[in-house]
């Protein structure tokens, strides 16, 4: 132990982060190890090094390239031509060689939900009966199962600080009778907060504060945990992603399954229609030549308003986290180091009397990378315009548009109208 507290009182002191062991003294031996061999499992280089490389270009504009990213209208296909579509997408599905992965790092902080987002419910009122999300999302995925007399293999990312409660979750309710053999779950990465004069906050007298380091992670983490290499030995060709919160998800949808293969396409997402011009959310489009996503503060009236000559918007797709990505295109990013972006956070964190404080406004910088960073590695990919009262109603907090309420209304409308 002695030798171990050397080291990291020395990787400290390069990184100027020694206030990290102000309550040393004060820990249990029990406390001493885990923050000691927290400090030496960090990488403070690379934590230090965003840092500093924000600071430089935050104020740096995106010098790229934009044009549109053409995208198809689920509305407008062809009858015949979908129902092609759809055969293609069932072909795969019906042969086993499609998976799911439903990213589940979150917690439900900020719904007022202590626990894992996955587990937070929603009670119907006509039924009376309250799902959780993971219920929501299993039963849409044991549909499918149904349908096409096959078991999807569902791969689950949580994080270091959820996974232990979502198992135990899935266990008390007996996995909602899904084939326990076909869920496997895995953890994605994670990076320290750091705040705005460079130092590494402290959750507890003895805990460095870290979160979950954005979607994008995804990639690395099932290389990491041997989730590629069990989906290779299954045969799997095609992967369906999603976020846990979005409650009218479509994880396995032949449409776009098969509208992706038809187009000779390797990685696809779906989208909803900007309504506002000026509505603070990102779109699709393509930067020098590859597809990428053009962030709300890069976007002016006249780009936003500016259309083809079919009358169709060229910069108006949101995304709403639905993608598809053959077992190919993921091997091709798996290893790739995706960038990060910077947010700014309010963080409790320990002050240098040993106590909690909670701030009042932001205090913190979290990087993320999100999966469509890796589009850029890719020359085209295929956009699907969906109707957002059939396929989007996530659960955010409960200020924005999208609540809880919300969100269950959409749900309950969807399927009076579509009984399986």
């Amino acid at each position: 132990m002695i030798n171990k507290f050397r080291r990291a009182k020395a990787i400290l002191k390069k990184y100027n982060q020694e206030h990290l062991l102000l309550f040393y003294k004060e820990l249990t031996k029990e406390q001493r190890e885990i923050l000691i061999d927290q400090i030496l499992t960090i990488d403070f280089g690379e934590i230090i090094g965003l840092y500093e490389h924000s600071k430089k270009t935050i104020n740096d504009k995106d010098t790229a390239i934009i044009s549109p990213l053409y995208h198809y209208e689920k509305n407008l296909i062809d009858a015949k031509e979908m129902q092609g579509f759809i055969s293609i997408g069932e072909d795969i599905i019906k042969s086993q060689k499609f998976a799911v992965v439903t990213m589940a790092g979150g917690q439900g902080t900020r719904l007022g939900y202590k626990g894992p987002k996955g587990t937070y419910e929603l009670k119907f009122e006509e039924t009376n009966i309250k799902k959780s999300l993971f219920q929501i999302m299993c039963e849409d995925l044991k549909r499918a199962n149904k349908k096409y007399n096959v078991t999807i293999p569902w791969y689950i990312m949580t994080s270091e600080e959820n996974d232990k409660k979502t198992k135990e979750y899935f266990e008390e309710n007996n996995y909602w009778n899904y084939p326990r053999e076909n869920v496997k779950f895995f953890i994605q990465g994670k990076l320290p907060l750091i705040d705005v004069d460079g130092k590494l906050i402290l959750q507890e007298t003895y805990l460095i504060k870290t979160a979950s380091n954005g979607n994008g992670n995804v990639f690395n983490s099932m290389s990491k945990h041997n989730i590629i290499k069990d989906m290779q030995s299954k045969g799997i060709q095609w992967v369906s992603f999603g976020g846990i919160d979005n409650v009218l998800l479509k994880n396995a949808d032949p449409l776009f399954l098969g509208l992706t293969i038809a187009k000779d396409q390797k990685i696809a997402s779906k989208s909803i229609f900007k309504q506002d011009p000026l509505e603070k959310n990102a779109v699709f489009c393509k930067k020098d030549g590859k597809p990428a996503i053009l962030d709300y503060d890069e976007i002016d009236l006249e780009l936003s308003n500016s259309k083809f000559d079919n009358g169709m918007y060229k910069y108006r797709d949101s995304n709403i986290i639905s993608h598809l990505m053959s077992i190919d295109a993921i091997i091709k990013i798996k290893d790739v180091k995706l960038p990060y972006h910077r947010s700014y956070k309010k963080n409790a964190f320990v002050n240098e009397e040993g106590m909690k404080q909670v701030p009042d406004s932001p205090n913190t910088f979290k990087y993320e990378n999100f999966i469509f960073d890796g589009f850029k590695y890719f020359d085209d990919m295929l956009l699907l315009r969906v109707n957002p009262n059939e396929e989007f109603a996530p659960i955010k907090d409960f200020r924005s548009e999208f609540n809880p309420d919300t969100a269950k209304e959409k749900y309950e409308h969807y399927w009076k109208n579509h009984k399986f």
